[in-house]
């Protein structure tokens, strides 16, 4: 596994020069709460045909900082653009929230208290 941080201002231009369609399998995007009002985001890639090769994009972040969508690179990322949204309350361009919790849900169960 390699891990490579990234600014969210870079994070496009940044998978734009890693990412290839056919060699490359984008698994999520994830979060982790850090406490204080911190993240790390996280951006998860397989390569294609070889056992173990994980590439991890990530950034480090507060609540308020609108994060940059990678759908115009890899439109299949809506979906965890969506539950970041959901479940950690973050703003992803484009992301719309209630994909995964229901208008009566607690608000982002998976952010910590800052």
């Amino acid at each position: 596994m390699r891990k490579i941080e990234t600014t969210l201002p870079a994070l496009l231009n940044e998978i734009g020069a890693f990412y290839l369609p056919k060699e490359w399998h984008f698994l999520s995007v994830n979060g982790i709460d850090l406490g204080g009002g911190k993240i790390e985001l996280q951006w998860i890639f397989s390569r294609y045909g070889v056992k173990d090769e994980i590439v991890i994009y990530y950034a480090l972040s507060d609540y308020e900082t609108a994060v940059p969508s990678i759908v115009s690179l890899i439109p299949s990322a809506i979906m965890g653009e969506r539950e970041i949204v959901d479940m950690f309350g973050l703003k992803v361009d484009g992301a719309q929230r209630g994909l995964y919790l229901d208008p009566d849900s607690l608000p982002h169960p998976l952010r910590g208290e800052s």
